[in-house]
């Protein structure tokens, strides 16, 4: 019976790992087509919710670099852990920015039509500070 548990935990370990890399492999798709400024490429990642809320990769772009520059120009991307909260994937990321100030933001993820999707982006508070 324990040989049963460890292979049904190892395929869930699997899955999760392969979960993990394919959201981190979209987020990073989306900052390196914001490093590029390539706002069209950035907003294909977005789910169809966000799409639909901007309209346009122009006022998506414009939504990133004047609400998170440190998305829109990060000097370094760390990954953090990945949680499921309510029913939702929440991948937790620690970007620095070029002056050094570290920044943890938590990316919402959508599986849509097969593929995963950013759904929104919360920029949480420094510890000590108030949300």
């Amino acid at each position: 019976m324990r040989t049963f548990f460890a292979i049904l935990f190892s395929l869930w370990a699997s899955v999760s790992v392969a979960q993990e890399t394919d959201i981190q492999a979209v987020i990073s798709q989306q900052i390196a087509a914001f490093q590029q400024d390539d706002f069209e490429q950035a907003f294909t990642y977005a789910s169809p919710n966000i799409q639909g809320f901007f309209g346009t990769s122009d006022r998506f772009g414009q939504m990133v670099t004047s609400g998170y520059p440190m998305v829109h120009r990060p000097d370094s991307v760390r990954y953090l852990e990945l949680r499921e909260i309510a029913g939702n994937l929440w991948q937790r990321v620690m970007i620095t920015d070029p002056k050094g100030v570290i920044h943890l933001l938590d990316y919402q993820m959508q599986m849509i039509d097969g593929m995963w999707r950013i759904n929104g982006v919360q920029i949480l508070p420094k510890p000590g500070e108030t949300a």
